[in-house]
């Protein structure tokens, strides 16, 4: 079973994401639980928690259909001791309301390096801030997203991500989310139907399907290898359609959230409708 949907908003309280994504046709749906450019939100209140359970069991989302998504100022590998107890904690704020909302899996971008420590000793860093979040949480898989390269920010090479993972504890709580977009302009070239074989080959041999918690379906404005992270909408970028039927008729992305992140959002019922049309009867 294939889930796409999209990253919706959770303006007014958590508990509309669900609403919002069942408006625009979506089978799954990623949301930030609290506002992504602050560090610190008011906790979850009670009725937003229960409201947030009932409407995804009303429009049917069970967690593995939902990929919560963390701030963009956290930096799991920060070089400075203050700023990266600062990213722990609100990391952990996170996951600890993904724990409340009942949700299995926290999506979020690795770490930089800021040119302050060595690549290895941010791998290590970031590692280490998901072995401490992870023991001090339950149930919830610390989900790490590939990223384009851009700056600083490591994740970009499937071989990065793997040494994240070697060095987590408990496997079982670690996963990755492949953002088609970043993978692309990383110099993954899933255009071509060779380049597709072989990147996902790679990925399995490096890292593991096994790992693969989600996906974002992101058309790309800039050109393979460009290391520049510009989402376009699905068929109008670089990497065109084919790649996305691809995805669409291969069983090793079937139940997990396929998810939408293209800078168009009045177009995202259509682009769901067009994925779902790509599938081969």
């Amino acid at each position: 079973m294939k889930y796409v949907g999209a990253h919706v908003s959770a303006s007014g309280g958590v508990e509309n994401a669900p609403v919002n994504a069942h408006a625009i046709g979506a089978k799954a749906f990623a949301l930030f639980t609290k506002n992504q450019r602050q560090w610190f939100s008011k906790p979850l209140t009670d009725k937003s928690i229960a409201l947030f359970r009932e409407n995804c069991e009303k429009y049917g989302y069970q967690p593995h259909q939902i990929l919560p998504h963390d701030s963009y100022l956290i930096n799991l590998g920060h070089p400075e001791k203050e700023a990266l107890e600062k990213s722990r904690m609100a990391f952990l704020d996170e996951m600890q309301r993904c724990e409340q909302l009942g949700l299995d899996r926290l999506n979020f971008h690795p770490g930089s390096h800021l040119k302050k420590v060595t690549e290895a000793v941010c791998l290590q860093t970031i590692a280490d801030s998901v072995n401490w979040a992870l023991d001090k949480t339950k149930g919830v898989i610390a989900v790490l997203e590939n990223t384009a390269g851009q700056g600083t920010n490591l994740g970009f090479r499937f071989e990065q991500l793997a040494a994240i993972i070697d060095r987590v504890e408990d496997k079982s709580r670690v996963g990755v989310c492949i953002d088609t977009c970043h993978a692309y302009t990383s110099g993954y070239d899933i255009k071509t139907e060779a380049g597709f074989k072989k990147t996902f080959e790679d990925f399995d041999r490096i890292v593991g399907f096994q790992y693969l918690k989600g996906m974002h379906l992101n058309d790309s404005k800039k050109e393979l290898a460009s290391r520049v992270d510009r989402h376009d909408n699905i068929g109008k970028g670089f990497i065109g359609l084919e790649a996305f039927r691809r995805i669409m008729n291969d069983p090793r992305f079937d139940d997990i959230p396929l998810i939408l992140e293209t800078p168009d959002t009045t177009l995202w019922p259509q682009e769901i409708r067009l994925l779902y049309e790509l599938m081969e009867a």
